[in-house]
């Protein structure tokens, strides 16, 4: 009594069928579909830094960390007309 078997499971998606229509029941699967999508791409990009760093092999004196004699260049007000 407590379970449903197969029978039942079909008859509940026959009335839901029935009672949203086979095309916006696929429009909720691509919605979810694509939002699923949209939040693992979304975890992907946060677990990954903003800029690459390079390996400690390939770091030189002169990109080392800024000193009094040296003053940080923000890239893109520079590149701005």
């Amino acid at each position: 009594m407590g379970s449903f078997s197969i029978w039942h499971w079909l008859i509940v998606l026959l009335i839901v069928v029935l009672v949203f229509g086979t095309k916006k029941l696929k429009n909720m699967g691509q919605d979810l579909g694509g939002a699923v999508k949209g939040f693992k791409d979304g975890m992907k990009d946060g677990n990954q830094p903003d800029t690459p760093i390079p390996p400690a092999s390939q770091v030189t004196a002169s990109q080392g960390p800024i000193g009094a004699d040296q003053t940080p260049i923000d890239v893109e007000s520079r590149n701005k007309p």
